[in-house]
């Protein structure tokens, strides 16, 4: 917030308008994002949840809860690249605001279906904004259209910051929101309500500061469904790319795992509330941001990011892994910042490296591809995941720390042994 708040004031002193706006929606979205945390495991898995009848068993739960977190993902790896295309067609400003109105859409049916109990519509209102939900792809053009090379950096930067100042706000007060003992009608419900009324001032902030941003648009741009699987095509297919892209897909898998199921656990076997929830991850997103704000910084053009990578790839599977180990929770404060360390390293680096695959003229390929990658990984976790914790609630932790570990074994015996016979 130090950095953001003079930013906006300097934009605005020199007229551009666009910054304030771009980090505002990526805020609002991240809030969403981690709002989801803490409330939806305590709708399926607290002892005195009404939303399921008594003969619907946990582990049925637990089946549905992964296939409603996969949902958002799914539609988000055939929606994004659309909405992608569709604003080099027709211009930043008008996709962005559809996507957003996609989006409030999705917050207040996701709402009004926890009022009335109904999972169908609780199916369907996160789908739609996942399939809506492209607009930080189009964020990204945006800055990209209006950056010089030399602030471009520190424009991404800023939206970095935005990414982890919202995940740090969004458990914290979707925990705080769903909490009925902190205020008599709060309720599951309402963290939604507070999320579809911010999304709705910013879609009003976007008509009247967003400028548009795209000089010259692009008619012939190609609008098509299979444009992620087309890039999981290539992922697999390109000898150049294959294994580092394996590598982006395990390390995606493992931490989903962890990121989908562990409040999960911290409800059945700690017995957390929403608001507990919210705290904990709260302060995973503090040693995240202290992370990318700091250390990344400082070790960015200092320290070759494959060195980096040797190191932080393995730390966060045992982080991940040890986290299955403390029978008291306040252990798990003390592991957070470890493990937050790893992931923040981990995943500008290993973009980094991603990105060095290729020349110039086909980084924008090469970041579409890894976006598909992510949203992959995103999606598959809590399929599976469900049906683990079915048989042992310690299966979705064991399974991300060793999908993790998986993307190191690849790092560090294939990409590194290819890379260094290339030199």
């Amino acid at each position: 917030l130090p950095t953001i708040i003079p930013t906006f004031a300097a934009m605005k002193r020199e007229g551009k308008n666009y910054m304030p706006t771009i980090l505002l929606t990526v805020l609002i979205d991240m809030i969403g994002v981690g709002i989801i945390i803490p409330v939806i495991p305590a709708l399926f898995f607290e002892a005195n949840s009404s939303f399921f009848p008594e003969s619907f068993d946990m582990d049925s739960r637990s089946i549905v809860y992964g296939l409603l977190l996969s949902c958002f993902p799914i539609m988000q790896f055939f929606g994004a690249p659309m909405l992608g295309a569709l604003s080099d067609r027709h211009g930043r400003k008008p996709i962005l605001t559809i996507s957003m109105v996609g989006t409030l859409i999705g917050y207040l049916l996701f709402g009004y279906a926890i009022s009335i109990q109904n999972i169908y519509l609780l199916f369907f209102s996160r789908m739609l904004p996942g399939f809506m939900g492209g607009n930080i792809s189009i964020i990204y053009s945006a800055i990209a259209d209006t950056s010089t090379a030399a602030d471009k950096a520190k424009n991404f930067g800023m939206v970095g910051a935005a990414f982890g100042i919202g995940f740090i706000i969004g458990p914290a007060l979707g925990g705080f929101l769903a909490d009925s003992s902190k205020v008599s009608w709060f309720n599951h419900s309402t963290p939604f309500w507070f999320t579809a009324s911010l999304t709705f001032l910013n879609i009003i902030m976007v008509q009247f500061f967003f400028a548009e941003t795209i000089k010259e648009k692009v008619r012939d741009a190609k609008i098509t469904l299979t444009t992620g699987i087309k890039n999981i095509s290539t992922a697999f297919t390109d000898k150049t790319l294959r294994t580092i892209f394996s590598v982006v897909m395990f390390t995606s898998l493992g931490f989903t795992f962890f990121t989908q199921f562990f409040s999960v656990r911290l409800i059945q076997l700690f017995d957390y509330s929403e608001s507990d929830i919210g705290i904990y991850f709260g302060w995973v997103g503090i040693w995240i941001v202290f992370t990318q704000a700091v250390v990344v910084r400082k070790t960015s053009g200092v320290v070759p990011s494959e060195r980096i990578l040797t190191y932080s790839i393995i730390a966060l599977a045992v982080t991940v892994g040890i986290s299955l180990i403390p029978g008291q929770s306040f252990w798990f404060y003390i592991i957070a910042p470890f493990m937050a360390l790893a992931q923040g390293m981990t995943s500008p680096n290993l973009t980094t490296v991603v990105s060095e695959q290729a020349g110039p003229n086909r980084q924008g390929q090469i970041m579409g591809i890894n976006q598909s990658m992510n949203s992959l990984g995103h999606a598959i976790p809590p399929i599976l995941a469900g049906y683990l914790n079915t048989l042992n609630d310690k299966l979705p932790l064991l399974a991300g720390s060793l999908f993790i570990f998986t993307a190191w074994v690849l790092f560090m015996i294939l990409f590194k042994e290819k890379s260094s016979s290339t030199k």
